[in-house]
């Protein structure tokens, strides 16, 4: 009994092994390559896969999901022979997985190589300033050519891009003196065009705030003589209205003589020549209101005797000179 026990249980392991082998589930977005005694028969797709055990087996399993592979930094020459070091990333999908097995032995590789080459080809035709400004043109000739070449591998290059392109120590140095010089010269002409317009925003403040102070003064000036003139004018027109005479304008003259000589500056002030003329008319008007302002009166017939001016009659026709008063000088 023990023999036959020892049968089944090898006979139940060969036909679970079987089923295992049988059964083959490929996950979605992948793919696997079967090959029946070393040759390839087919490709499974996503899903439940029946094969033939002991007989078909599965050479490769391939993703079939795009894929991102970082290259590391690669030595490259310019065309002014300068050593820059460029880091890469490769943006690819395997689109056919049966030649991505039996065409190359090994599609990373042979993209990373490819990848290199390519560059040394590129960035030699350029020189260093050319080569850091153009990335988007070495993307392009480097996706390109990648695709070109990895078609027949069943590889798809969908992009390619430059992470970091690193020149040398003193290049970069250099750089960043002349970076520095073009910042502090940027810097310099922003800072005099800011004066230059601040001069002339100020110059121009000042120009129109003269012209308007001008202005404000000639119209006050002309608004001044408008009045005074109008003042004058109201003046006379009111003496000629009232029909003023002599006397009346040698009274009022003689009550303007005091304010002429207030202030304590007025230590000199000169009597016009015009008073005597006014004095004649102020005197006349005395002499026929003589009896009632207390004095002797004034003949006109013989104003030498008894007029009350006596011997002094005469001196309202003496010239203005003669009876200029001269005021105390301290």
């Amino acid at each position: 009994m023990q023999p036959i026990i020892i049968v089944l249980i090898i006979l139940v392991v060969l036909v679970f092994i079987a089923l295992v082998k049988t059964i083959q589930v490929i996950p979605q977005a992948s793919a696997a390559i079967v090959e029946r005694f070393g040759r390839y028969t087919r490709t499974l797709n996503a899903g439940l896969n029946i094969v033939v055990p002991f007989i078909d087996s599965i050479r490769n399993r391939i993703d079939l999901r795009e894929q991102v592979v970082p290259f590391p930094p690669q030595p490259v020459i310019t065309q002014d022979n300068l050593v820059v070091n460029i880091d890469t990333v490769i943006y690819y999908q395997v689109t056919d997985a049966r030649a991505a097995t039996y065409e190359v032995a090994s599609y990373i590789q042979a993209i990373e190589q490819l990848t290199v080459t390519t560059l040394r080809n590129i960035i030699g035709g350029m020189d260093l300033e050319r080569t850091l400004t153009s990335r988007e043109e070495i993307n392009a000739a480097l996706r390109g050519v990648l695709d070109e070449a990895t078609g027949k591998w069943g590889i798809r290059v969908n992009r390619v891009e430059l992470k970091a392109i690193e020149p040398p120590t003193s290049i970069q140095d250099s750089m960043e003196k002349q970076m520095r010089a073009d910042r502090d010269k940027r810097a310099a002409i922003l800072q005099a065009e800011g004066v230059r317009q601040s001069e002339i925003l100020r110059a121009e403040g000042e120009k129109q705030s003269s012209i308007l102070r001008a202005e404000g003064e000639a119209k006050a000036a002309a608004l001044r003589a408008e009045g005074e003139a109008q003042a004058i004018r109201t003046v006379f027109e009111s003496i000629h209205a009232g029909d003023a005479d002599q006397k009346l304008l040698a009274y009022q003259y003689l009550q303007m003589l005091p304010k002429i000589a207030e202030g304590d500056a007025n230590k000199l002030w000169i009597v016009p020549s015009e008073i005597g003329d006014a004095l004649k008319g102020l005197s006349g008007a005395m002499g026929n209101f003589g009896p009632l302002g207390g004095g002797s009166g004034f003949n006109p017939q013989n104003p030498g005797k008894d007029g009350g001016n006596g011997g002094n009659a005469n001196a309202a026709d003496r010239p203005a000179a003669d009876r200029r008063e001269q005021p105390p000088i301290d």
